[in-house]
Protein backbone atom coordinates (compact mmCIF):
# COMPACT_ATOMS: atom_id res chain seq x y z
CA UNK A 1 0.00 0.00 0.00
CA UNK A 2 1.30 3.46 -0.88
CA UNK A 3 1.99 5.96 1.89
CA UNK A 4 0.60 9.38 1.07
CA UNK A 5 0.77 12.55 3.16
CA UNK A 6 0.40 16.31 2.85
CA UNK A 7 3.39 18.49 2.01
CA UNK A 8 5.08 20.17 4.96
CA UNK A 9 5.81 23.90 5.03
CA UNK A 10 9.55 23.09 5.18
CA UNK A 11 9.28 20.99 2.00
CA UNK A 12 7.36 23.80 0.31
CA UNK A 13 9.91 26.40 1.34
CA UNK A 14 12.89 24.26 0.27
CA UNK A 15 11.31 23.50 -3.08
CA UNK A 16 10.52 27.15 -3.75
CA UNK A 17 14.05 28.20 -2.73
CA UNK A 18 15.62 25.65 -5.11
CA UNK A 19 13.34 26.79 -7.92
CA UNK A 20 14.10 30.44 -7.22
CA UNK A 21 17.85 29.79 -7.33
CA UNK A 22 17.44 28.50 -10.89
CA UNK A 23 15.10 31.36 -11.84
CA UNK A 24 17.40 34.04 -10.37
CA UNK A 25 20.30 32.87 -12.57
CA UNK A 26 18.12 33.70 -15.57
CA UNK A 27 16.88 37.02 -14.17
CA UNK A 28 13.34 35.73 -13.61
CA UNK A 29 11.06 36.66 -10.69
CA UNK A 30 10.70 34.31 -7.75
CA UNK A 31 7.86 31.85 -7.29
CA UNK A 32 5.94 31.72 -4.01
CA UNK A 33 4.77 28.53 -2.31
CA UNK A 34 1.08 27.89 -2.89
CA UNK A 35 -0.97 25.48 -0.77
CA UNK A 36 -3.38 24.58 -3.58
CA UNK A 37 -0.49 23.69 -5.89
CA UNK A 38 1.17 21.60 -3.17
CA UNK A 39 -2.13 19.80 -2.61
CA UNK A 40 -2.36 19.05 -6.34
CA UNK A 41 1.27 17.87 -6.37
CA UNK A 42 0.82 15.67 -3.30
CA UNK A 43 -2.33 14.10 -4.72
CA UNK A 44 -0.60 13.36 -8.02
CA UNK A 45 2.44 11.89 -6.24
CA UNK A 46 0.03 9.69 -4.26
CA UNK A 47 -1.78 8.64 -7.44
CA UNK A 48 1.53 7.67 -9.08
CA UNK A 49 2.63 5.78 -5.94
CA UNK A 50 -0.65 3.88 -5.74
CA UNK A 51 -0.31 2.86 -9.39
CA UNK A 52 3.44 2.24 -9.18
CA UNK A 53 3.89 4.32 -12.31
CA UNK A 54 5.63 7.64 -13.00
CA UNK A 55 3.52 9.60 -15.47
CA UNK A 56 2.13 13.08 -16.02
CA UNK A 57 -1.27 11.52 -16.77
CA UNK A 58 -3.27 10.88 -13.63
CA UNK A 59 -5.72 8.07 -13.07
CA UNK A 60 -8.51 10.66 -13.33
CA UNK A 61 -6.76 13.57 -15.07
CA UNK A 62 -4.81 14.37 -18.20
CA UNK A 63 -2.24 16.71 -16.65
CA UNK A 64 -1.44 19.36 -14.06
CA UNK A 65 -3.79 22.05 -15.41
CA UNK A 66 -6.79 19.76 -15.01
CA UNK A 67 -5.68 18.78 -11.50
CA UNK A 68 -5.21 22.36 -10.25
CA UNK A 69 -8.49 23.49 -11.83
CA UNK A 70 -10.30 20.69 -9.94
CA UNK A 71 -9.02 22.31 -6.71
CA UNK A 72 -10.32 25.76 -7.69
CA UNK A 73 -7.06 27.26 -9.00
CA UNK A 74 -7.50 29.08 -12.31
CA UNK A 75 -4.15 28.93 -14.12
CA UNK A 76 -2.80 31.09 -16.88
CA UNK A 77 -0.01 28.54 -17.30
CA UNK A 78 1.03 25.29 -15.58
CA UNK A 79 4.05 23.01 -15.75
CA UNK A 80 4.98 19.90 -13.82
CA UNK A 81 8.12 17.98 -12.91
CA UNK A 82 7.89 14.40 -11.69
CA UNK A 83 10.36 11.80 -10.45
CA UNK A 84 10.39 8.32 -8.96
CA UNK A 85 13.23 6.60 -7.17
CA UNK A 86 15.18 6.58 -3.93
CA UNK A 87 15.18 10.40 -3.78
CA UNK A 88 14.82 12.52 -0.69
CA UNK A 89 13.83 16.16 -1.15
CA UNK A 90 17.37 17.47 -1.63
CA UNK A 91 18.17 14.74 -4.17
CA UNK A 92 15.08 15.28 -6.27
CA UNK A 93 15.53 19.06 -6.31
CA UNK A 94 19.20 18.66 -7.32
CA UNK A 95 18.24 16.19 -10.07
CA UNK A 96 15.63 18.56 -11.49
CA UNK A 97 18.04 21.50 -11.28
CA UNK A 98 20.64 19.48 -13.22
CA UNK A 99 18.21 18.45 -15.98
CA UNK A 100 17.64 20.76 -18.94
CA UNK A 101 14.10 19.45 -19.50
CA UNK A 102 13.11 19.98 -15.88
CA UNK A 103 14.75 23.39 -15.61
CA UNK A 104 12.95 24.46 -18.79
CA UNK A 105 9.70 24.06 -16.84
CA UNK A 106 11.09 26.11 -13.95
CA UNK A 107 12.20 28.86 -16.35
CA UNK A 108 8.81 29.61 -17.87
CA UNK A 109 8.79 33.40 -17.41
CA UNK A 110 5.11 33.69 -16.42
CA UNK A 111 5.36 31.34 -13.42
CA UNK A 112 4.53 32.89 -10.06
CA UNK A 113 3.62 29.99 -7.73
CA UNK A 114 4.88 26.55 -6.79
CA UNK A 115 3.84 23.38 -4.98
CA UNK A 116 5.56 20.05 -4.32
CA UNK A 117 4.39 16.68 -3.04
CA UNK A 118 5.65 13.17 -2.47
CA UNK A 119 4.40 9.68 -1.67
CA UNK A 120 6.12 6.35 -1.02
CA UNK A 121 5.21 3.39 -3.21
CA UNK A 122 3.96 0.06 -1.97
CA UNK A 123 7.53 -1.31 -2.05
CA UNK A 124 8.32 1.03 0.86
CA UNK A 125 11.37 2.44 -0.97
CA UNK A 126 10.35 4.26 -4.14
CA UNK A 127 9.40 7.88 -3.60
CA UNK A 128 7.17 9.51 -6.16
CA UNK A 129 7.53 13.28 -6.48
CA UNK A 130 5.53 15.93 -8.28
CA UNK A 131 6.20 19.66 -8.47
CA UNK A 132 3.61 21.99 -9.96
CA UNK A 133 4.53 25.41 -11.28
CA UNK A 134 1.82 27.88 -12.24
CA UNK A 135 0.59 31.42 -12.62
CA UNK A 136 -2.98 32.37 -11.84
CA UNK A 137 -5.08 33.73 -14.68
CA UNK A 138 -5.06 37.49 -14.94
CA UNK A 139 -1.43 37.96 -13.90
Amino acid sequence: MARCRPTTSDEQRSGAEATNTVRARSGLPSVAPNDTLSQAAARHACDMAERGRMTHVGSQSRGPAQRVKALGYRPQVTAENIAAGPFDLDNVLAAWNASSGHTANMLIPQLREFGIGQAVGSDGRTRYWAAVYAAPAGQ
